[in-house]
């Protein structure tokens, strides 16, 4: 889903845009009740009951459940709002970073620290440069 088709041929990025906002906006609402201690205790107890009460698809749902940030992104969500869901695991941003990316996050930390991700490589999608 996205309102600029340009946006999905940038290889490697989803960009957050107005209409995935939209299609986020209940995924993104659950992760912001995870700042209220009540509620990370609730969802910990019973992460499918505590979901079922959001208006999520069960595509997010199963998302959430399986730690797919990259899926959750694909599905709405926004990187900042994801946050709350690896805070409340005890999971730093790196860590989770990492894993959206297939590094360890060691590997992680040392492509960040040396200038993040090359922008050599493929650009564009469709053309394959």
């Amino acid at each position: 889903m996205n309102d600029n088709p340009e946006f999905d041929d940038i290889p490697g990025t989803t960009v957050f845009t107005a209409a995935r906002s939209h299609q986020g906006f209940h995924l993104n609402q659950f992760c912001m009740s995870l700042m209220k201690p009540e509620n990370r205790e609730r969802f910990k107890a019973d992460e499918r009951a505590y979901l079922d009460e959001w208006d999520l698809t069960d595509e997010q749902k199963q998302a959430v459940i399986d730690r797919d940030y990259n899926h959750m992104i694909a599905t709405g969500g926004n990187i900042y709002f994801l946050a709350k869901i690896f805070s409340s695991d005890g999971i730093s941003f790196q860590t989770a970073a990492a894993s959206m990316t297939g590094m360890s996050t060691e590997e992680y930390a040392a492509m960040m620290l040396h200038g993040g991700r090359s922008p050599e490589g493929v650009r564009s999608i469709k053309e394959g440069r």
